[in-house]
């Protein structure tokens, strides 16, 4: 399968964060990665590959080099599986003028117009009742097919929408699934969510369910040039990880990957990379390989951190929105992110790392800095770097309309991505 084929595979069936790890999973444990908990104590051994899955929603895998010594210290790159949209409320259904709708809130920074008149779906996770009640049943749900639509209004009735309309979160922004039939119940959704799981509606005691846009990925141009779809921010880059790792192994050192939750909403959290879980787990590795907290921190000093997430691709429609220096047309590598402020943690060491492994390898680059005037945003690289105080750097790929239902992205970028990846854990 080439590495287009595998992160179309990934975009299709990561429709949650939930589901963005259990797809990891699958992927690393046909790799031969074993699964670890945090409760056990381990046995690890050089040569190992190991994966741990934190409360179902972050993921980590590292691979122990057959030659490691504690003072070869650790290369991790992190990116998360979490994506703006919409959740469903409690008490979700509603009906208001012969239709049936969701209570919904958003979840991110959502482009919302882009959400409008596209065919949505449903994936998340259910919890049901268990005979212990601190151990309730966990599921995993994708309704896999359109259930739900955000229609917009017809121009007829908003001449000014070309113009710019506000579109409100509780008002315009609620999902149809029917009309008020009476052949259906008040609570036709929360039912149809029990039939897939083979329960009663009765049985359901919460959930966290993602609306997702069912559109499939798609290459786009009269070369096939562009990539399409939903979900490529940040999905792009657990691809580039899972590939990376597993292809990139180096018998010295210690090589990991994370995927995190909640990067949208600011990452702190039990699962976020502002938790103390990257050092806590780094740290017990090194313990259960006979090593002490000391050559753990030793370690720090030659370590690296490459936060991986999307950028901003030159748009030639908005072409004052970009710096005048350090722009980045598509096709033209991954973006190597910078910025004084530190909103992307790199500095011009990593930098200098970054290019010297590019140019050994014949991998295209290019370095994007925001406009001076644009604030932009950040990523978790300033975020897990505080935490973990080794050198970080921000890469990924380049986008148009990031943040929205539907992105896209080069074809090339996301296979210089996948080479440089594959480099960091090998050399």
């Amino acid at each position: 399968m080439s590495h287009m084929e595998k992160l179309f595979e990934l975009l299709e069936n990561a429709t949650s964060q939930f589901h963005a790890v259990l797809e990891t999973k699958k992927q690393l444990t046909a790799q031969g990665f074993e699964e670890l908990h945090l409760k056990d104590n381990w046995k690890l051994e050089k040569g190992g590959k190991y994966l741990l899955d934190h409360h179902g929603s972050t993921i980590f895998a590292f691979v122990i080099g057959e030659e490691f010594e504690a003072e070869d210290g650790f290369r991790i790159a992190a990116a998360h599986g979490d994506f703006p949209g919409f959740r469903i409320k409690p008490n979700a259904e509603m009906e208001v003028g012969g239709y049936r709708q969701l209570n919904t809130e958003t979840y991110g920074g959502v482009n919302l117009a882009s959400w409008l008149d596209r065919p949505l779906s449903v994936a998340g996770r259910v919890v049901l009742k268990s005979d212990d009640v601190f151990k309730p049943e966990v599921r995993l749900i994708d309704l896999k097919r359109p259930v739900l639509l955000i229609p917009n209004i017809a121009i007829h009735m908003n001449r000014e929408m070309n113009k710019g309309t506000e579109l409100r979160k509780q008002v315009e922004m609620l999902p149809v699934y029917s009309t008020a039939s009476e052949e259906l119940s008040k609570e036709a959704f929360l039912e149809c969510i029990a039939k897939e799981l083979g329960v009663e509606a009765s049985d359901i005691l919460d959930y966290e369910l993602n609306i997702y846009n069912a559109d499939k990925p798609s290459m786009v141009g009269l070369t096939e040039e562009f990539v399409c779809a939903p979900r490529l921010d940040n999905l792009t880059s657990a691809q580039a990880l899972i590939t990376g790792i597993a292809d990139g192994t180096r018998k010295k050192g210690l090589n990991m990957m994370v995927v995190f939750d909640h990067e949208e909403i600011g990452s702190r959290s039990k699962q976020g990379a502002c938790s103390t879980l990257l050092p806590h787990l780094l740290e017990k590795i090194y313990l259960s390989l006979g090593l002490t907290g000391i050559d753990f921190k030793n370690a720090l000093e030659d370590s690296l951190l490459m936060s991986v997430d999307v950028s901003h691709a030159y748009h030639p429609n908005y072409g004052a929105k970009y710096d005048l220096t350090n722009r980045h047309v598509l096709n033209q590598g991954f973006a190597i992110k910078a910025a004084c402020d530190q909103s992307y943690a790199t500095d011009s060491e990593t930098i200098a790392i970054i290019q010297q492994i590019c140019e050994k390898e014949g991998i295209a680059y290019k370095k994007f800095l925001k406009h001076s005037d644009s604030p932009g945003g950040g990523t978790l690289g300033a975020i897990a770097s505080a935490m973990l105080p080794i050198r970080t750097a921000d890469i990924g790929v380049p986008l148009w309309a990031m943040h929205s239902s539907r992105e896209t992205m080069g074809a090339k970028d996301y296979e210089a991505l996948v080479a440089f990846m594959t480099a960091y854990y090998k050399l």
